[in-house]
């Protein structure tokens, strides 16, 4: 079954937008529009277990992924990933590396990363809500987490909705179905020789912090940008400001890989 996704717009490059954990593709509502509007082509995509797609087998995010831009003519795009969206498209870049022409990773998730015992004990209490059948609190804990300060009552309204529709989705899942690990891990980052440009934000937790520091240390050609406005997810908190930065990017990297080819 291939991904739920949109595609839009007309141009000689294309942009693929993946999800945060505690999101679906609608986190990029602002995004998408913009880029389209700007001649870009733009998809976005709910990754398996998210959104409006189920879960209907065992999976590998970022070779999912792989088959729909196989399905839709894609060979080669810059990815922007949202938190484990990051994870995803630095995946992709390992695993399939003539995919993928640049990386955007917005507060992502570090491949082989070890979780603080602080971020682990917010894991138990996630679980232990879910297990509890409190999932409006679950999605409570979600939201009050991962918001920085400039994230407004829209914003919250529609993490809480996402949230709670990923909950609902991977719980009907049979457990044999579950998401099956990529294999990559971080010295495996090393090779990924694209440019990308690493987002951090001041307000988010100190896990994401560290890992964008140090996804910016092993990645051979990187910017890394701390927003001192942002929490965890500067896509939702301030939409316009990330989106003109995503398209700062992508669009200096395609000019600069046009010049280079002649083009």
């Amino acid at each position: 079954m291939m991904l739920s996704h949109d595609l839009a717009g007309e141009g000689p490059s294309t942009v693929v937008l993946l999800h945060s954990g505690v999101c679906d593709r609608r986190m990029w509502d602002a995004q998408f529009a913009a880029l389209a509007a700007a001649g870009v082509r733009v998809v976005r995509c709910d990754l398996r277990g998210f959104g409006e797609t189920p879960v209907d087998r065992p999976h590998t995010h970022c070779d999912d992924l792989v088959e729909l831009l196989d399905a839709l003519g894609i060979e080669r795009a810059a990815v922007v990933g949202s938190s484990f969206g990051g994870k995803v498209a630095l995946e992709v870049a390992v695993r399939h590396p003539g995919r993928v022409s640049a990386l955007v990773l917005l507060c992502a998730v570090m491949p082989g990363f070890a979780a603080s015992d602080a971020l682990r004990a917010w894991g138990r209490r996630e679980d232990d809500l879910i297990e509890a059948g409190d999932l409006d609190g679950a999605v409570a804990l979600n939201v009050d987490t991962w918001l920085g300060p400039e994230a407004g009552a829209e914003a919250r309204e529609l993490v809480r909705v996402m949230q709670r529709r990923a909950f609902d989705v991977q719980l009907a899942a049979p457990e044999e179905f579950g998401p099956v690990d990529s294999g990559v891990t971080a010295g495996d980052l090393a090779g990924v020789v694209v440019p990308c440009l690493v987002v951090s934000g001041a307000h988010d937790v100190p896990d994401f912090r560290e890992m964008a520091r140090r996804l910016a240390a092993v990645l051979p050609d990187t910017q890394h940008i701390d927003l001192d406005w942002a929490g965890h997810l500067p896509a939702l908190e301030r939409p316009e400001e990330t989106g003109a930065l995503i398209a700062e990017f992508v669009t200096a990297v395609a000019g600069t890989a046009a010049a280079a080819s002649g083009g």
